[in-house]
Formats: structure tokens, C-alpha cells, sequence
């Protein structure tokens, strides 16, 4: 019973009996769901390598959203850092006499990355600087951010032959997927930067209470330009997989309501909106179930128009089960519990 209720207390208790739930789902629909095989070419294959490689946008966008939201703020601009980020290294790949040109690719990205970072910093300064409230900051860019990507773009799709700006999306480097080894290095990152450094502290005393960790020298303002830069570099590091893996620039389409799907993540992952203490471990949970959910649908043959709906049930229930309401009915449950009887020690005599 001790352990039990120690498992209860546990934030990611309930995300993870979500998670074996929908993947117990997918196997009775399909048997061999969680086999792992290895096509002609070296290759990983299978269900759970789709979900990881597919679910890896998602997770790289929910790993800065984290951040954010640990300093009691929010960033819905990152779909749209996605969309712009696609356009400027399609169109600089388009440009370019030589799409292959390894060289060329390298700029493109680099200059993607460097403009998103651009558009994170401006993100904090109007949070940290002017004092507007995040959902409202970066609500502007999320607006305006589509127009910019059309702009780019010249409201055209651009569709890119490239090999190398390809890799990224839909290679395979020791037979793992490219995308996923990236979401694993940008989560192994966070985690080594804001665990193994005071970092993470000091984003947790900001969101728990900003005025009080700046009457105590914390640089809250550094800060948050920090964590809505990092945030946006990791949008722009997942629009690029997005596009490259559709070896094409949507500027209406690439990466939206990807924010949504990332906020839903960290909620799940027991981060609270609050503020304050975050899980990085949660969010890498919450980032599964979301991409879970997604290859459930198809899985179990699901109308795509009810999509939306059960995911939002299966989200509901996962922050229901997660709730205080539920643990404090847990603990009063704990609490009537007959305690175990000690059993009586007998003497023998010798």
C-alpha cells in the first residue's frame, strides 16, 4: 500500500499508465504493433518508430514550450516560427545553383535558425522589457508570422529537390532516424543545461514568484529573453524538419496547431501553467502520448473528423486523473484503508 500510494503522489504515474494504455490499444488492434524489424537498406522499422520519428517536431517544440511555461509564461508563436523557418531555407536552397551543395544547405539553415532566434528575442522583449503579457506577445508573431512565411514564400509552395536538406527529415544515420536522434539530443541538452546547472533553478524561482527572485539578484529579464530565444530556435529546428521531411515550404500549413499539441504535452507531463516546477521527463512522456494518440486513430479506424474529439477526451481524462481533486480522493482512500495487522510473535521454549 506504501508503494502504491508513493506511485499515486508520483506526477508521472497517470501519463504513463495513459501511454502502456493506448499502446495495449494498438496491439490488440494489431499484434505485431510493437515489433521492431530491420528493412534491406539497415534501417529501423516499425509502429513505435513512427511514433518516435513523427512525434520528434512535437517534442523539440514541447522542450522550449516547457521552459516558457516553467516562467509562468506561454509561446503560441511557435507554429508560425515553424512556417517561416521552412520558407527561408527552401527559398535560399532554390535559390542556389547546386540544391545538393551540402554547403548550401548548411547556410540555409543557418540562416533560418539565426532569423528565429531574431523573433524569439523580440518575443522577450516585449515580454520582459515592455511587460506584456506572454499570450498577447507572442500572440502578434503567431499572427503575423504566416503573412511573413507568405511573404518569403511569395504565397507559393516551394517544393525542394535536395538530398541533404532531405536527411534531415526522412534520413536515417545508424539506422535511427535523423529526427528522433535530434529530439533526443535537444531533450539530453535541456535536461544537462537546466539540471546539471543552477539554470533550471533559477527559471523555477522566476515562475514561482518573479518579484521576490529579483529583490534577490535573480536577472529575470535575461532570463526570459533566454528561454523565448531558446524556445524559438527549437520551433525553427522543427519547422525544418517538418519541410524537409515534406520536401516542400507551406506557408499556411507547415506547423500549424503545432503549439497547441506542445502545450498539451507539458500539460500532460505534470508542468503546471502556474509556473514553477517543470518535468522534462513529463513533457518526453506527454509528446508520446500526443503522437500516440494521432497513430491510434488510423490504428483503430477512427473517422478522421472525430480525431480532434478523441484526443481532447483521452487529454481530458489524462489532466482529470492528474487533478488535485483526484489526489486528495486517493489520499482519503489511502487513509480509510485497514492498516496491516503486525503478526504476533510466538515464544517457544527451548
Amino acid at each position: 500500500m506504501k508503494y502504491l500510494g508513493l506511485a499515486f503522489s508520483n506526477r508521472l504515474f497517470w501519463p504513463v499508465v495513459m501511454l502502456v494504455a493506448l499502446l495495449a490499444v494498438n496491439v490488440i488492434a494489431v499484434p505485431g504493433f510493437l515489433a521492431i524489424t530491420v528493412n534491406s537498406e539497415g534501417h529501423l522499422f516499425g509502429s513505435t518508430i513512427d511514433i518516435v520519428r513523427n512525434g520528434a517536431p512535437t517534442l523539440i517544440i514541447a522542450v522550449g514550450m516547457t521552459l516558457v511555461i516553467a516562467t509562468r509564461g506561454i509561446d503560441l508563436s511557435v507554429g508560425s516560427i515553424c512556417a517561416i523557418s521552412g520558407a527561408v531555407a527552401c527559398s535560399i536552397i532554390l535559390g542556389s545553383p547546386n540544391p545538393d551543395d551540402p554547403g548550401v544547405v548548411g547556410v540555409a539553415v543557418l540562416a533560418a535558425l539565426g532569423l528565429s532566434l531574431l523573433l524569439g528575442v523580440w518575443n522577450g522583449f516585449l515580454v520582459a522589457v515592455l511587460g506584456i503579457q506572454p499570450i498577447i506577445a507572442t500572440l502578434i508573431l503567431m499572427t503575423a508570422g504566416r503573412g511573413i512565411a507568405m511573404l518569403i514564400t511569395e504565397g507559393n509552395i516551394l517544393t525542394v529537390e535536395s538530398a541533404p536538406f532531405k536527411f534531415l527529415g526522412s534520413g536515417f544515420l545508424v539506422g535511427i532516424p535523423v529526427a528522433t536522434i535530434i529530439g533526443a539530443v535537444t531533450i539530453g541538452f535541456a535536461a544537462l543545461l537546466t539540471r546539471r546547472t543552477a539554470l533550471g533553478l533559477l527559471i523555477e524561482s522566476v515562475g514561482i514568484n518573479p518579484e521576490a527572485s529579483r529583490q534577490a539578484g535573480v536577472r529575470a529579464r535575461g532570463l526570459l529573453f533566454t528561454v523565448y530565444a531558446f524556445c524559438a530556435v527549437l520551433a525553427a529546428i522543427a519547422g525544418l524538419i517538418l519541410t524537409s521531411n515534406q520536401t516542400a515550404a507551406d506557408a499556411n500549413n507547415t506547423g500549424l496547431f503545432i503549439e497547441l499539441d506542445a502545450i498539451l504535452a507539458v500539460v500532460i507531463g505534470g508542468t503546471s501553467l502556474n509556473g514553477g516546477r517543470y518535468s522534462l521527463a513529463g513533457t518526453l512522456v506527454g509528446a508520446l502520448i500526443i503522437q500516440t494518440l494521432v497513430t491510434t486513430v488510423y490504428t483503430v479506424g477512427i473517422p478522421p473528423i472525430a480525431t480532434m474529439v478523441f484526443k481532447a477526451a483521452v487529454v481530458t481524462a489524462v489532466c482529470l486523473l492528474q487533478s488535485p481533486t483526484t489526489a486528495a480522493a486517493i489520499g482519503r482512500w489511502r487513509r480509510r484503508s485497514p492498516a496491516p495487522q503486525p503478526v504476533a510473535k510466538v515464544a517457544v521454549s527451548r
